[in-house]
């Protein structure tokens, strides 16, 4: 049976694996189809929108399993995640340059997507329908 706290973990998970494919495949794209150049894909709001988006989802998700697992350090992942990519959307490309900007936001997406991994196999182990 499917929880509420699943499918806001399922959601930041594909939300989080959006982030890292944006990050990879884009450029690949970019230099293959350069008409792609023209598009927001690439434009530093749409990283701001993809973070406003995955920040309430991850919240909500990770704070809701953690209330019924009792699995805190799952919660921590999350906010680990969540920080980094916050920091690195809104500083990252002025102190970190551009590649840098992609790392760190590499590393968040992948800290964010095994937070609610675990919380996902957190709530499954513990019954928490």
């Amino acid at each position: 049976m499917k929880t509420f706290e699943n499918v806001f973990d399922k959601a930041a998970i594909g939300l989080s694996f959006l982030c890292v494919a944006h990050c990879l495949l884009l450029p690949i794209a970019l230099s293959i189809f350069p008409l792609l150049f023209l598009m927001p894909l690439q434009d530093e709001l749409f990283h701001k929108l993809l973070v406003l988006a995955v920040l309430p989802i991850s919240v909500i998700g990770l704070t809701l399993g953690c209330k019924k697992h009792k699995r805190w350090q799952v919660l921590a992942w999350g906010a680990t995640g969540l920080t980094i990519i916050m920091l690195t959307a809104l500083f990252g490309h002025d102190l970190v340059g551009e590649l840098g900007e992609k790392v760190f936001t590499l590393i968040g997406s992948l800290v964010i997507a095994w937070g609610h991994v675990q919380n996902f196999r957190s709530c499954r182990s513990h019954d928490c329908h």
